[in-house]
C-alpha cells in the first residue's frame, strides 16, 4: 500500500511530527525490514528502540519499545512511517519462503532449537503459540526481576524505561488462543515484578504507570474470561486483596479497584 505523509500526519501531534521528520533527516533509522505486511526497523535515539508498524492497517498497528506515553503515536514510528512513505523496503517474504521450501527438516528443527535455547523471550512466544504448557506466574515474576536487576547493576535506581514488551506480547498470544489462564499468569507476573520493583523506580513514571494499569486491567479480564474453579478464583483473589492491602503504597489503591472489578467469588 502507498503510504501518505497526510496519512502519518493525522496520527501524531505536530511537534511529533516535527521530530520524526529530524530524526528520518538526520539518518537515524539504522534498518528496515519487510516480510509481507510487517515492517520491522531499529531507530537510534537516546538509545536503540525497535519499531513494528503493519502496512495491510489503515492506521498501521505500530509499536515501539521507547516509553513515550503522550497523545499519538511516538517519534520513532514516525520517522519510520516517512521512511516508507519515500520508499518501501523489498518484500524479503519469497526469499524466506524459498529457503524454506528447501532446507532439510532436520536441519530446520535443529536451527529453531538452537535461537529457542539463546532467547527466552523467543521460547516463550513459541510455546505460547504451538505448546501446552507455560510458565507459572512465579517463573514470569522472576523473569521482570531479573530486568530490574539489570538495570540496576551500575546505579541503585532504574532511571530508563524498561521494555516489558515481551511480557504483554505474550499475554496477547495466549488470550487470542484462548488460554487465559496462561495469559493471567504473565500478566500476574508482570503485575507482581513492577509492585515489588516499583521503589527502584527514579524516572518514566508515566511508562510503569502506564504498564502496570494496562497489564493489572488485562489479569482481571483473563480472570473473568477463564473458566475457574471456586479455589483458582479465591487464589486470584487473594492475590489483590494482599497487594492492595499490604503491597507498596503507589499500587495499592489499584489493586483495591481491580478487586471491584473482578466477578464475584468467595470473600477473601
Amino acid at each position: 500500500m502507498a503510504i501518505e505523509k497526510t496519512d502519518i500526519r493525522e496520527l501524531c501531534t505536530d511537534v511529533v511530527f516535527e521530530r520524526g521528520e529530524n530524526y528520518y533527516s538526520d539518518g537515524r533509522i539504522l534498518d528496515c525490514t519487510r516480510v509481507d505486511d510487517t515492517i520491522t526497523a531499529t531507530v537510534q535515539g537516546s538509545r536503540r528502540y525497535d519499531v513494528t508498524l503493519l502496512l495491510s492497517d489503515p492506521e498501521f498497528s505500530p509499536s515501539c519499545s521507547c516509553p513515550y506515553d503522550g497523545p499519538g503515536d511516538c517519534k520513532h514510528v514516525v520517522a519510520v512511517l516517512l521512511s516508507l512513505a519515500d520508499e518501501l523496503p523489498p518484500d524479503e517474504a519469497t526469499q524466506i519462503d524459498a529457503v524454506l521450501d528447501d532446507v532439510d527438516d532436520d536441519d530446520l528443527r535443529a536451527f529453531v532449537r538452537d535461537e529457542l535455547a539463546r532467547d527466552e523471550g523467543m521460547r516463550d512466544r513459541f510455546v505460547a503459540r504451538f505448546g501446552e504448557r507455560a510458565k507459572s506466574h512465579e517463573a514470569y515474576r522472576d523473569d521482570v526481576d531479573r530486568l530490574f536487576e539489570e538495570h540496576t547493576d551500575q546505579y541503585p535506581v532504574v532511571i530508563d524505561a524498561i521494555d516489558f514488551s515481551q511480557f504483554t506480547e505474550l499475554g496477547e498470544r495466549y488470550q487470542e488462543r484462548g488460554r487465559y489462564r496462561d495469559a493471567a499468569a504473565v500478566y500476574r507476573g508482570l503485575v507482581a515484578g513492577i509492585d515489588d520493583n516499583i521503589h527502584l523506580v527514579d524516572a518514566a513514571y508515566d511508562h510503569y504507570a502506564r504498564v502496570f494499569s494496562d497489564a493489572l486491567d488485562a489479569y482481571v479480564e483473563c480472570i473473568t474470561a477463564a473458566d475457574l474453579d471456586p479455589s483458582e478464583h479465591d487464589a486470584h483473589e487473594a492475590f489483590l486483596v494482599e497487594r492492595a492491602n499490604e503491597g507498596p503504597s503507589p499500587h495499592r489503591e489499584q489493586f483495591q479497584r481491580a478487586l471491584s472489578e473482578l466477578p464475584t467469588g468467595t470473600n477473601t
